[in-house]
């Protein structure tokens, strides 16, 4: 298994063809710690994992592409390939692009819907239409993903121009982890927003998990 820090790419397939019976996972890098973590508490060694950029958010235009070389390079060597991605702003794209594949994906218009449950997700989004969200990944890289792509190193004047209209920072926890919370709680406190931690834990991602596994 090797990790790749210039592009978060994870993988932990090589070249050569997999046995009759393996599952291969084609994940976002930003769920790569849940999909592992999943894996080892179902014992299931026959799903491997392949991770793309968690940076491919920055341009979701691009993930589609992305996700068809990625199932192009490992067709004929698995039974089956599963694609770890809810629409993640590709507006209906990738979704027609796995129907295209022939390959399933999770459902869902992103991960906090997933990790929430995407049915409870659907009856809460109303009431949380100004809530801005934060996953255990997220809260690692909050100053990668929101911090410097929106430009608040360098412009803090913006936060009110960009963040006006939310009210608080749902922190959806996947794990019981104390320092994540501190970094959830002090990202909320840099946006002036109130604070929120709910725990979710893996939500819909590990029931989609249990299913591949087990077909």
């Amino acid at each position: 298994m090797t990790l790749l820090p210039d592009d978060s790419t994870l993988t932990e397939t090589g070249l050569a063809p997999a046995a009759a019976g393996r599952v291969l996972l084609i994940a976002c890098g930003a769920l790569a710690h849940e999909v592992l973590a999943i894996k080892r508490s179902g014992g299931w060694d026959h799903l491997d994992l392949q991770c793309l950029p968690a940076n491919l958010h920055l341009w979701p235009d691009r993930i589609p592409d992305a996700v068809s070389a990625a199932v192009a390079a490992a067709r004929g060597r698995y039974d089956d390939i599963f694609i770890l991605y809810a629409d993640c702003g590709t507006g209906g794209l990738l979704e027609a692009r796995c129907r295209e594949l022939g390959v399933a994906m999770l459902e869902g218009p992103h991960c906090y819907s997933f990790f929430e449950g995407n049915d409870r997700f659907a009856r809460i989004a109303d009431e949380e239409i100004t809530a801005f969200y934060l996953t255990d990944f997220l809260c690692r890289q909050f100053d990668a993903f929101v911090w410097r792509p929106m430009g608040f190193d360098k412009h803090p004047e913006l936060i009110p121009m960009m963040f006006g209209n939310y009210t608080k920072l749902v922190y959806q926890a996947q794990t019981d982890d104390p320092a994540l919370d501190a970094k959830a709680r002090a990202a909320a406190e840099r946006l002036g927003l109130a604070y929120e931690r709910r725990f979710t834990g893996y939500g819909d991602l590990a029931t989609a998990m249990a299913r591949v596994a087990t077909a």
